[in-house]
């Protein structure tokens, strides 16, 4: 007899890939939420587990149930969960479940403020490439992969994108840690979600939580670039075996990724530095795995990227032009290098949407600072009405260019006067990258594109910045050496 699942804010984006990853399964599967936006509403619909309305139904919570799985969009006060708890239910965060669905699999986890999604899917692209069994957790939608989560009773392996962000509202505990991983990689600790993390060193704790947590036999990889990881991961854990990563050599050629290897050349579709350390972390991890570096080799000359990482949205002999889902300060960073790494000759446009609560916050601002330096043109996007939205005080332009430290930098509060501007470049040599986890106010980034394209362009060779290696954040220094004695002590 099959398991009978209901789920408390199915509508979420890994709430409803676990809903269809457990009917998949053959789970009896009901749900409810107050809100469901696509692509969750058609995915849903399409299998039969759409609520057939919205909102909250004590009535949907039984006795038979085997399971209530509660998403990070309930509240405390939600009437099905104190129904569930009434009847004395088994209730779940999404994070318990799955540990529950993988308590005999061995379990590796991809941790860190930034890369994690990337090298989650260059591990799943290997894997399914060498036709392996294996369950896994992801953050994005990749390429050849119908759902972000499968769960098999006969996988011996889960690859698991492990989240900080907490647990459920319940007890904010961040997700990752449910999860007990024997395999953790870290990819980078650099400060995210003020709104839960208040102190940088509330947030690095939770990393440190997690890499303490691993059992002998253990291994932890992770990034020796990153002065925060590199503290962690050296760390003396009793029979946990280090793992530590750089970048895999590479060069650029043609607007080409090509890394260097004992076997030879090898041409790839994804590039930039930091990409170059996800694939490096993932190869480590495929090779604790049973997977050789030849055909490592092979796989990932044909991996293209994660949704929205980095996506390529059109070319034309002048210009190409990108998306990336980056928030973060490190990611911003990350991204605008790689993208004027790819044609150093070519001038780079580089829009970046304020868009979340930590970007968003006055006292977080200057995390940004110098963020986009080598764009030739570096543009933010925010909208007040975001703002009001998520209570926070309003920030002016001018709080912008201060924080990012670039008094050139230009400011657009709305979305059709960015357009405009975009529309009236000249495109001749220059490539755009527009960055946010947002809309940029509703922009149709695939019509501008196009349209952008179409433009007839002067031929008139831009003045370009000469990209320089990122240099030390000496602002971040002081946090590390308050990190080092909490550390210590």
């Amino acid at each position: 007899m099959s398991k009978k699942i209901h789920f408390i804010a199915v509508g979420g984006a890994v709430m409803h890939n676990l809903a269809l990853a457990l009917h998949k399964k053959g789970y009896q599967v009901t749900g409810s939420d107050d809100e469901i936006n696509d692509p969750s509403k058609s995915r849903l619909a399409a299998v039969g587990l759409l609520p057939a309305e919205l909102g909250w139904f004590p009535e949907k919570v039984t006795a038979d149930l085997d399971a209530v799985i509660l998403g990070m969009h309930a509240f405390v006060d939600n009437p099905e969960l104190a129904k569930a708890q009434e009847l004395g239910l088994k209730i779940y965060s999404f994070p318990e479940y799955i540990y529950e669905q993988s308590i005999n699999k061995q379990r590796v986890v991809i941790a860190g403020s930034h890369g994690k999604t990337s090298i989650t899917s260059i591990i799943l692209h290997v894997l399914k490439f060498y036709n392996r069994k294996f369950d896994y957790l992801v953050g994005a939608q990749i390429e050849g992969f119908d759902i972000m989560v499968e769960l098999n009773d006969d996988s011996p392996v889960i690859i698991i994108e492990g989240d900080e962000y907490p647990e459920s509202k319940i007890h904010l505990k961040s997700k990752f840690l449910f999860y007990h991983p024997h395999i953790c990689l870290l990819s980078g600790v650099a400060w995210d979600h003020f709104n839960i993390f208040p102190t940088f060193e509330s947030y690095v704790q939770t990393f440190e939580e997690l890499a303490d947590g691993l059992p002998k036999a253990g291994s932890i990889i992770y990034d020796e670039t990153d002065d925060i990881v590199k503290v962690i991961g050296e760390k003396d854990r009793s029979d946990v075996a280090k793992f530590p990563y750089k970048a895999h050599p590479y060069k650029v050629e043609n607007g080409k990724c090509i890394l260097l290897t004992d076997k030879g050349d090898v041409s790839l579709e994804i590039f930039g530095e930091h990409n170059m350390k996800n694939l490096n972390g993932a190869r480590i991890i495929l090779d604790r795995l049973g997977i050789t570096d030849e055909e490592f080799y092979e796989a990932i000359k044909h991996f293209s990227g994660a949704s929205k990482r980095l996506e390529k949205l059109g070319e034309n002999s002048n210009t190409l032009i990108y998306k990336d889902f980056a928030h973060a300060p490190s990611k911003l960073e990350a991204t605008t290098n790689a993208t004027k790494s790819l044609y150093p000759n070519r001038r780079l446009v580089a829009c970046y949407e304020l868009h979340t609560f930590s970007s968003l916050n006055k006292d977080f601002l200057p995390q940004y600072d110098k963020k986009m330096n080598n764009a030739d043109l570096a543009i933010v996007f925010y909208s007040p009405h975001t703002l009001e939205m998520k209570r926070l005080p309003m920030i002016s332009p001018e709080d912008i260019k201060k924080a990012f430290g670039d008094e050139a930098l230009l400011v657009f509060t709305d979305a059709q006067q960015l357009k405009d501007f975009l529309l009236n470049q000249n495109w001749f040599q220059s490539n755009l990258l527009m960055m946010s986890s947002g809309t940029f106010g509703g922009i149709d980034l695939a019509k501008l594109s196009t349209e952008i394209l179409e433009k007839e362009v002067k031929e008139e060779f831009p003045k370009v910045k000469v990209i320089s290696q990122p240099k030390e954040d000496n602002s971040w220094s002081g946090l590390l050496t308050q990190f080092k004695k909490v550390f210590e002590g």
